[in-house]
């Protein structure tokens, strides 16, 4: 029997419209949300997710400014740009796009983003009350997986999750979200030894290793949730995640797809940040 499929798309649409109503609410306010999206450099992912989004914006009701950097922008100049929004009342998000070149220091240009216009949700400050579960700005795509996973009613107190993948912007900060939930978490990385043994009592899977179909159908436990994180350009130009899907339908209970999974859920929570921070 083919897995339950865990559609973001649908409720990235549902929480789409959720933002437009907040965004007429905050207008009788005389508050119009701006977000702030900062792009060094041309990378090609890069410039499609910064579309989606502005994308997403447009159609919402919130204010997108794009600025765009080139590559070779000393950090400093980055700094100071970042500075300069900050400070202005009208944009109430700011969103540096990941990855940056190898020579600015992304924690840094972190570390410099207001903490009430982090909406990315990678500030120390917010980082930290994620920890402590304390209120604040969570990164997007661990908030987009934990709704889905509720709206699907995926049962999580006392279920083991295995995260494979450990990234300061995924697998760390899922981990915390679900042990919030009461699940119990297991973190997988590159240092793992036997994953497959690992990944099997999982039941709730989630792959975030950025590896074209890492996790086969050996590797999943039967009626398991599977999340995939993960979204790879193959050499014949199609898309793939972190999982097989096709083999991996068969075993699991519930299963994202790729793309139409994580992804909108992503761009959905990124715009519930932006309205958040301007309503405050």
């Amino acid at each position: 029997m083919a897995a339950r499929l865990l559609d973001g798309k649908s409720l990235a649409a549902q929480v789409r419209s959720e933002v437009k109503e907040s965004v007429v609410r905050l207008a009788r306010r005389g508050i119009v949300p701006g977000l702030a999206v900062i792009l060094v450099g041309d990378d090609a992912a890069s410039r499609v997710y910064v579309r989606n989004k502005t994308r997403a914006c447009e159609e919402t009701g919130v204010r997108s400014l794009q600025i765009d950097l080139p590559a070779s922008v000393s950090q400093d100049a980055l700094l100071r740009r970042i500075a300069e929004i900050n400070a202005d009342p009208a944009l109430h998000g700011i969103l540096v796009q990941l990855p940056l070149p190898s020579h600015i220091d992304a924690w840094e240009v972190m570390r410099v983003v207001a903490p009430e216009k982090d909406v990315d949700g990678f500030h120390l400050r917010n980082l930290g009350a994620l920890v402590a579960g304390a209120p604040g700005f969570v990164p997007c795509t661990p908030a987009g997986i934990m709704r889905l996973l509720r709206h699907a009613e995926v049962p999580l107190a006392g279920r083991r999750a295995v995260i494979v993948g450990r990234s300061g912007t995924v697998g760390k900060p899922l981990a915390l979200l679900l042990l919030q939930a009461d699940a119990t978490v297991t973190v997988c990385h590159s240092r793992t030894v036997d994953l497959a043994r690992e990944t099997l009592q999982a039941d709730i899977l989630v792959a975030a290793a950025g590896r074209p179909k890492l996790v086969s159908a050996g590797m999943v436990k039967p009626g398991a949730c599977v999340v995939d994180v993960g979204i790879n350009r193959l050499p014949d130009g199609s898309l793939a995640g972190d999982v097989d899907f096709h083999r991996v339908n068969d075993v699991a209970g519930w299963l994202t797809p790729v793309p139409g999974g994580v992804g909108p859920m992503t761009i959905a929570m990124l715009l519930e940040n932006c309205i958040r921070a301007a309503s405050t």
